[in-house]
């Protein structure tokens, strides 16, 4: 049987949002959603995704795997389906369970993600990105360096803080197996099988996902909205808290008539 990952849960409302963070988070990193949303009148739940936190590895590290144990968890929460929101890697992950179990799903957010690796250069991209570590770097000493490069003008610095310690304590092993997991994920011929009300935040100095990338996908989601973050970089919910928030929270409150 597999675990239930570790995750974190705010307000007892009847509707589910399940937040999955990035290659560089952890619950934490919806610190403020969490708190948000619930006082919104939802459940707010945050995993940590496999590895992450208190939630055990998987073996093998695939985004089959934790689309299955995000699954696991959806179905231990008994809330019959969830509005789905991920950011980054936890975009794809989403992704991945929509495409294997769409009638769980209500609505899907997806933030700073896109739904193809994309490049050649995988193995060159995984060198680079543990180079640091190799050479005896700690996560939070490469987190120092990173975070601010994801980040654009207009970002909250409290919210490059949080960022910060979160990916200081994510296990480096971890880092390394999400990175070999992250460039495999292809799933651009599934966007059009979406059929959720979709909203999809960029951030207009996202160098990781830049917004294009984005818009492309929401035109190839039926049922999509995109909306694009001024002078936010690529961590849209800790960079620009209340505007991600209520930009999400005013999705959610639209009928589906409205969204269809």
């Amino acid at each position: 049987m597999t675990p239930v990952p570790a995750f974190t849960t705010l307000g007892a409302g009847s509707t589910t949002i399940l937040m999955l963070h990035g290659i560089v988070g952890g619950h934490l990193a919806f610190a403020p959603q969490v708190e948000s949303f619930a006082s919104a009148g939802y459940r707010a739940v945050a995993w940590d995704m496999p590895g992450y936190g208190h939630s055990a590895p998987i073996e093998p590290y695939t985004f089959k795997g934790l689309a299955q144990s995000c699954i696991h968890l959806i179905e231990t929460l008994k809330c019959g389906h969830v509005v789905l929101l991920g950011h980054s890697m936890g975009g794809m992950v989403a992704q991945e369970v929509v495409a294997r179990r769409p009638e769980i799903v209500s609505r899907l957010i997806l933030c700073g993600t896109s739904p193809a690796f994309g490049r050649p250069d995988g193995e060159d991209y995984i060198a680079e990105r543990t180079a640091p570590l190799a050479a005896g770097r700690s996560m939070a000493e490469l987190a120092e360096t990173l975070v601010p490069q994801m980040v654009g003008p207009a970002s909250l610095p409290e919210g490059v803080r949080l960022a910060t310690h979160c990916m200081g304590r994510v296990p480096a092993a971890t880092y390394r197996r999400a990175l070999e997991c992250i460039v495999t994920f292809d799933r651009r011929g599934n966007l059009g099988n979406i059929h959720v009300p979709t909203l999809l935040l960029a951030g207009e100095h996202d160098r990781n996902t830049p917004p294009a990338t984005m818009k492309e996908m929401a035109e190839e989601i039926p049922c999509s909205t995109y909306f694009e973050m001024q002078g936010i970089g690529h961590l849209q919910n800790l960079e620009a808290p209340d505007d991600f928030d209520g930009l999400v929270l005013n999705f959610l409150a639209l009928p589906n008539r409205l969204l269809h």
